[in-house]
């Protein structure tokens, strides 16, 4: 929604020499990606409530014969179908103001959300939700596994841009980022928010450094790990406009270690006598992915997942917030030609992402604007909208990653600083979780 100094040589200064054929052979765009992915969204939205909502597929199943009466039906078909064309129609479009031949992105784009679909329905067994194997991971390990193993990737170049998609995808998460929701919950989330992303990110940027990583890689582990992780690392990438090879490297990094997080720590809560409100906001303010959130707060009780989302909902508007922050820290230290320099206007707008700002000025509508019957009732399409956009983004990170430059990256140092960084916050989280939740500082409040 969009994963390295020395470190960075290992694969910035020396590609491989498919990553460089492929580079060479990308059009340049004639309209900055950003803005694309914002108008793509923006379309999409508006058709959505303009009353273009086609039916939800269903993907939950939990028996071989559940899986085929209600997932693998023509009816539910039709419905994925109809979703597929929503997004498909824009995303031509954009693609062809990017330059890029309108029928293989299109066939290339077919196959793709083929392929998401599966990550869709395999995250759908109840076996998958109840351990936290959520469609992004499947998406990722699928797209790593046909990368590595046959030629897809390069016959469907045209097509794998996880970045477009990811961001198109957070452009249409705004919908569901509502200051209003932020309002009802109190300030109590906020502030720990705040306090988490400040101090966790500070600390994470540090030990990056210390063990001698690059500031853009650092920067985008600080981020990952502080805020809201893959959404996150994608916002400072842009803000930074950062390698995506590296971007690449940090999801893997976020979806490998949120899955044992995810088990694990809803278990410690459980055995600990953790209040529920404090778990919540524990789990909410450390796990990096907010699907990860809710199936962690599920697995202790209504009120946790609750405390869970609020905390997670905090982080992630804080997204738009850290990436203008980061712009602007970062055209001051390297300005335009990187070298340090004074920060402009027109370096700061230069650098800044786009994207964020679509993902702001939706979340303002749909907060302030359109009436909260409009909002509930465009909620399933755009979700279901959303979590396409991100399959096939996550589907498109797998293919374009390569294992031999992961395991070049750094001799193993970001995977240290990562889980160490993820340490520090899983402790000063969990302070400040009992410090604001657990009644030490405030009473304790209330999620329904």
């Amino acid at each position: 929604m969009s994963t390295f100094g020395p470190m960075s040589r290992a694969i910035a200064a020396t590609p491989t020499a498919s990553s460089t054929a492929d580079e060479a052979q990308q059009p340049t765009p004639l309209v900055n990606e950003d803005w694309i992915a914002v108008a793509i969204g923006a379309a999409i939205i508006l058709l959505v409530i303009l009353g273009l909502r086609p039916a939800v597929p269903r993907f939950g199943w939990d028996t071989p014969d559940a899986l085929s009466a209600t997932v693998l039906t023509a009816e539910n078909f039709s419905k994925w179908i109809q979703v597929g064309l929503l997004m498909l129609v824009p995303a031509v479009a954009g693609a062809r103001v990017m330059g890029v031949p309108a029928i293989p992105f299109l066939l290339g784009f077919a196959v793709l959300y083929t392929v998401a679909g599966v990550a869709q329905v395999l995250a759908g067994f109840t076996g998958s939700s109840a351990v936290g194997l959520e469609y992004v991971i499947y998406a990722l390990v699928i797209g790593l596994v046909l990368g590595q193993t046959t030629t897809l990737r390069r016959r469907l170049m045209e097509a794998v841009r996880a970045e477009y998609y990811i961001k198109v995808g957070l452009v249409v998460l705004g919908a569901s980022v509502l200051f209003s929701e932020l309002v009802e919950a109190g300030l109590l989330g906020i502030a720990q928010a705040l306090l988490v992303v400040i101090s966790v990110w500070s600390f994470s940027f540090w030990l990056a450094r210390r063990m001698r990583i690059d500031e853009e890689l650092a920067t985008m582990l600080s981020s990952a790990v502080s805020i809201c992780g893959v959404s996150a690392a994608i916002a400072t990438c842009g803000a930074i406009q950062g390698d995506r090879r590296k971007l690449s490297y940090v999801s893997s990094l976020v979806l490998v270690v949120a899955v044992p997080m995810m088990l694990v720590m809803p278990w410690v809560s459980r055995i600990t006598g953790m209040p529920d409100a404090v778990s919540g906001a524990w789990l909410g303010g450390t796990l990096d992915t907010s699907a990860a959130v809710v199936a962690a707060g599920e697995l202790v009780s209504d009120q946790a997942r609750n405390a869970a989302v609020v905390v997670k909902l905090s982080q992630n508007v804080l997204i738009g917030v850290a990436a203008f922050l980061l712009t602007i820290w970062w055209s001051t230290r390297h300005g335009s030609s990187g070298e340090k320099s004074s920060t402009g206007i027109g370096v700061i707008w230069e650098r800044f992402p786009k994207f964020v700002l679509g993902f702001l000025a939706v979340s303002l509508v749909f907060s302030f604007v359109i009436s909260s019957t409009a909002v509930s009732d465009t909620r399933s399409v755009l979700t279901a909208v959303r979590t396409g956009w991100f399959a096939l983004a996550f589907l498109s990170i797998g293919l374009e990653t390569s294992f031999g430059d992961l395991a070049r990256v750094g001799g193993g140092r970001p995977v240290v600083v990562f889980l160490g960084a993820q340490a520090f916050n899983v402790v000063v989280t969990l302070v400040f979780a009992y410090l604001f939740f657990g009644g030490i500082l405030f009473p304790v409040p209330t999620f329904n």
